[in-house]
């Protein structure tokens, strides 16, 4: 199952922690950011404008690199279209006839078209498509040029590498789930019981077992990381991704958590292993708290993992977020509210708000003396008026009461700058719960995003042009308490 991030319409509302996943300098030197480049080397035969052609939207909140794969010939035809950014491939697309120098292709799948006119050299080639790409409702100028995006990932591990992978499968009831297993550089059956192994978690929305976001890998890069430090690891397609089986639209925040338990119960029954960990970010960090809560693991290393409710992260999600917009604060608060009373509403047992969702955001209004923007209010409807069965579980869900019965040994980590899962308020939680056992760490790591990426803001719009993938203080870090405690 493809998948596609980006939803032009919902520029207001982060309503998920995004993987997930554009950095702007002043950074450090080795994270210089730099917008992907394009290659031109494919031009248009036959007098269109076939093979990849690549251009870069500015959705407001942040740009995303697209290509357009178009096919031969001037009569249109089957095409697709990559959002590299994403690590989306091939969604299947069509080129209309176009006439003249038009070009129109549609992408059904996500609800998108795309129109632009053709730019010739002089010797009639091809070199260049001003156009409108247009998805739910939001349009924005999109030029395209022949090529494909490069994309700068000095940390992404390419082989040969000094250590043993093997692409393994694990079974959750019916549902098979694929990963990689990665064993230590000089790793031999002599290290038998010595080695610790860590299942990695990824974050919310389905994602492939690298957590893979705007062309960053940050669990390729942290299993090569340990993989280098006497560390095994198993990270895997999440249900309904990459090679894993099962459907990824019905997903909730527990059926993630019991794949997870199933990936330890398949490395235990390995029997080669010591101590047997679990890592993971973002929604990934909440399932190791609760893991750890139902003692299943031996410890845990918890990513930008929120220790509040889901309903409270979201909420200061768009807080955060919406002045970076250059949304007024008034308005920005005006917003939370009645997203926060609406939440609150849902939560009561009033499941069905989705006929009289209008009615219920003017009623909200009235009550808590808030007049929304007419586009906002829109945001609202469309959010409430859509099913979810992942978001409703979040929504809902009390961390607390998993942290509070954690027993094992407990690595904890939010940037300052992270936008999504606020240091202050989750780091305070997990202080005052967890801050007595001194083999745990708590930390907080200065100028660090939710990506664990040395940035500016923190702002989601910076992810993509961000070269450097995960803060190598992190994973020092890791490795080092690892030592200590496991």
């Amino acid at each position: 199952m493809k998948k596609m991030i980006i939803y032009l319409a919902a520029a207001y509302l982060l309503s998920g922690m995004l993987p997930a996943a554009a950095r702007v300098s002043p950074i450090p030197e080795r994270q210089k950011t730099e917008n992907a480049a394009v290659t031109a080397d494919t031009a248009g035969r036959y007098g269109g404008p076939a093979g990849p052609w690549t251009g870069k939207i500015d959705t407001g909140v942040f740009s995303l690199n697209l290509t357009f794969n178009l096919p031969e010939g001037e009569n249109g035809g089957r095409c697709t279209l990559d959002s590299p950014d994403q690590g989306v491939k091939g969604l299947e697309a069509t080129m209309m006839e176009y006439p003249g120098d038009s070009v129109s292709v549609s992408v059904p799948d996500i609800g998108a078209h795309y129109v632009g006119k053709i730019t010739r050299d002089d010797n009639g080639t091809p070199v260049r498509i001003d156009g409108v790409f247009t998805q739910a409702g939001a349009s924005l100028p999109l030029v395209l040029e022949p090529g494909t995006a490069v994309q700068e990932r000095p940390q992404t591990p390419v082989p040969p590498f000094p250590y043993k992978t093997e692409e393994v499968t694990f079974r959750n009831g019916d549902v098979t789930l694929s990963g990689t297993l990665t064993l230590p550089e000089g790793y031999t059956e002599k290290d038998n019981g010595n080695v610790p192994v860590v299942l990695m978690v990824t974050g919310s929305g389905q994602q492939n077992r690298d957590e893979e976001i705007f062309g960053h890998k940050p669990f390729a890069v942290i299993a090569d990381w340990f993989a280098k430090n006497g560390i095994a690891s198993l990270r895997y397609d999440d249900r309904g991704t990459g090679a894993s089986g099962g459907d990824g639209t019905s997903v909730t925040v527990y059926s993630n958590m019991e794949d997870a338990k199933a990936g330890l119960e398949y490395l235990e029954s390995l029997g080669i292993f010591g101590k047997t960990g679990v890592l993971g970010h973002s929604e990934g960090g909440l399932i190791a708290f609760m893991l750890a809560g139902m003692h299943k693991t031996d410890f845990i290393i918890s990513l930008a993992g929120p220790a509040v409710s889901g309903r409270q992260i979201i909420v200061e999600q768009n807080r955060r977020i919406f002045p970076m917009l250059g949304i007024p604060k008034a308005v920005a608060d005006d917003y939370c509210t009645i997203l926060d009373k609406m939440y609150e509403y849902k939560l009561s047992g009033n499941d069905d708000v989705s006929p009289d969702v209008s009615r219920l955001i003017m009623s909200l209004e009235i009550l808590n003396g808030v007049t929304l923007p007419e586009d906002m209010r829109k945001n609202l409807e469309s959010v409430f008026s859509t099913e979810n069965p992942w978001f409703d579980s979040f929504i809902a869900i009390d961390p607390g009461k998993y942290i509070k019965e954690i027993t094992c040994p407990v690595f904890t980590a939010i940037g300052s700058l992270d936008t999504q899962v606020i240091a202050g308020t989750n780091l305070a939680v997990l202080r005052e719960m967890l801050g007595k056992d001194p083999r745990n760490a708590i930390m907080e790591y200065e100028g660090l995003n939710h990506l664990f990426q040395h940035c500016r803001t923190g702002n989601p719009a910076e992810y993509p042009g961000i070269t450097w993938t995960f803060s190598e203080e992190v994973l020092s870090d890791i490795v080092e308490w690892t030592g200590g405690h496991i």
